[in-house]
């Protein structure tokens, strides 16, 4: 990402002194690129649709070590994690951006490891370059170390990130995710909470030769949090890894993936969906990079916008010369339920091979008028009618995540969230 040159630290005020006389170097160094760049503005052209005026209207402190162990309870009781089969699953839970023991289940075939103990910082993400991630790396206290050996299947984790404070502040989990040569895994990652709060994640993904990841995000926020997640995902040959992001929650969000095509047949997807209303924002943005030939990526995000909520969509899938046979797909799809809704969308492409297959779209439009007439004239309310419809646009993405357990998880939050009208919650 682009930085403003001069020196901005003065949007760092929000964070205190948390960020002095920090000494590890690594820290030191992110310290240093945030002081010179700041927080992005909308000057910043990969920040041109989404303001972070949210985070400088209030000072954010450090989130307290202990946590409420009856709010965790029913928070996880309210998400579904308690009962059926999600009970049933390995889980890593951290609450304000710190492990909770009491609350996980280590999985059997999966390394587990903790960055408040390592204090290891991985090699894919660019402080440097992106503010967000330069002040999670200075300000990160744990996180989970995922690490799955040569052939082995680790099966369906949970990781979930609980917001948990009645006083504004942020955390910053530190997240790494590395599949060995034909490795298995499906993590499913759940943000919730409840407060004002900052939620700041940054996840490193390694995906070995015919390893496979599906990766699922349910972003359910609290209504008067921010999350801003930033993913990096570097793929090996013949290797997979396949995203959806749900976004339902949050005053503010963004889901920010930056995904390297490595070697040659790997294969990539990164698609989601987003249904928002009041004054929620929501962000989706994308760089895809083809670094070798025969590769594949694909990308499907649909948003459902209500009230004055604004949704964005930055798509961008870079293609480099020696990148020939490269297959790449992109489209945005945005279904608007009020005049006052709106949606940017900006999907691109950088292509410096000659011999590829790309193509990139976006399409904006209402309820269709003649599936609603049908609806009504028989019988359905008008009401029902347009909440059926919604849900079907939805379900379509929905449909995108192969992992069962993982789309039933996201259909039923999105049910909760948004029932159809006659239905109960």
């Amino acid at each position: 990402m682009n930085a403003i040159t001069k020196d901005r630290s003065d949007t760092l005020a929000p964070f205190g002194t948390r960020l002095d006389g920090v000494t590890d170097p690594v820290r030191k160094a992110a310290i240093g690129a945030l002081h010179r760049s700041g927080l992005p503005d909308r000057r910043v052209e990969e920040w041109r649709y989404t303001s972070l005026r949210f985070l400088t209207e209030t000072p954010l402190a450090a989130p307290a070590e202990v946590y409420d162990a009856g709010q965790v309870q029913a928070q996880l009781e309210n998400l579904g994690l308690s009962t059926g089969p999600l009970a049933e699953l390995p889980r890593l839970v951290f609450v304000n951006g710190r492990y909770a023991e009491p609350f996980s289940v280590l999985p059997a075939e999966v390394d587990v490891s903790f960055f408040a103990k390592t204090q290891t910082f991985g090699a894919l993400s660019a402080p440097d370059r992106d503010p967000l991630t330069a002040l999670n790396a200075a300000l990160a206290s744990d996180g989970a170390q995922l690490h799955v050996p040569a052939g082995k299947n680790g099966g369906d984790v949970l990781l979930v990130s609980l917001g948990q404070t009645d006083t504004p502040v942020s955390f910053h989990p530190r997240h790494s995710v590395t599949l060995d040569e034909g490795a298995q895994l499906t993590l499913i990652s759940i943000q919730a909470g409840q407060g004002r709060y900052l939620h700041n994640p940054v996840l490193e993904i390694s995906v070995a030769a015919e390893a496979n990841l599906k990766h699922v995000t349910l972003q359910t926020e609290g209504q008067d949090a921010a999350c801003l997640a930033t993913t990096y995902a570097q793929v090996a040959e013949r290797g997979t890894y396949d995203s959806f992001v749900l976004g339902l929650g949050a005053a503010l969000s963004r889901q920010e993936i930056h995904a390297r095509l490595a070697a040659p047949f790997a294969t990539v997807h990164v698609n989601g969906a987003q249904m928002l209303g009041g004054k929620q924002i929501g962000d989706v943005t994308s760089v895809i990079t083809h670094a070798a030939p025969d590769c594949i990526s694909r990308q499907t995000v649909r948003n459902v916008l209500d009230g004055h909520a604004r949704g964005v969509f930055q798509g961008k899938v870079f293609v480099d010369r020696v990148a020939q046979k490269t297959d790449g797909y992109q489209m945005n799809q945005a279904l608007l339920l009020s005049e006052n809704a709106e949606i940017d969308a900006k999907p691109e492409l950088e292509i410096y091979a000659d011999d590829v297959k790309c193509s990139h779209g976006a399409t904006v439009g209402a309820l269709d008028d003649d599936q609603l007439f049908y609806l009504r004239s028989r019988g359905v309310p008008d009401a029902e009618a347009r909440q059926i419809l919604i849900h079907a646009f939805m379900d379509e993405a929905l449909g995108l995540i192969e992992d069962e357990t993982a789309r039933t998880l996201c259909t039923q939050m999105l049910a909760r969230s948004f029932p159809v009208a006659g239905e109960s919650a």
